[in-house]
């Protein structure tokens, strides 16, 4: 030991790995919340329905859904279809199952003209049982 000189020890030497452990978590919080929210987004038409008291919604052994938006564009069973493809699809699960029953979700801006059209496909196409879908009133 020299005079007038302080002598130090070495220290650890600093961490040089990164720790990827926080990471990964917030990854997988991110997954999981995507894994929710991904079917929620995707297969959901917005609609406006309209509400009427005593709506409760049927349980029919076959059913297929016909969606009218606000815009007046048709859907079968969340697929955009044109108004032929609809009766022609329609057509199809009439053949199959005759006993099919529509579940018509219409907008509450949609011209009654058009739910009227609409109905006058699934008439054609062989399918009388339509069932109209409207959310309950809230008290």
């Amino acid at each position: 030991m020299a005079f007038g000189r302080l002598e130090r020890t070495k220290g650890e030497a600093p961490m040089s790995d990164i720790n990827v452990t926080p990471l990964v978590d917030v990854m997988l919080v991110l997954v999981v919340i995507f894994i929710i929210t991904a079917p929620l987004l995707a297969s959901s038409i917005r609609l406006d329905l309209p509400k009427a008291e005593g709506t409760q919604p049927g349980d029919a052994p076959q059913f297929v859904t016909v969606v009218v938006d606000k815009a007046g564009k048709l859907f079968l069973n969340d697929k955009p279809v044109s108004a032929p493809q609809l009766t022609e699809q329609l057509t199809a699960a009439a053949r199959q199952n005759p006993d099919t029953e529509i579940q018509l979700r219409a907008d509450q801006g949609v011209p009654y003209g058009r739910v009227v059209e609409v109905m006058g496909m699934a008439h054609q196409a062989g399918l009388s049982r339509i069932g109209f879908v409207a959310e309950p009133e809230k008290n």
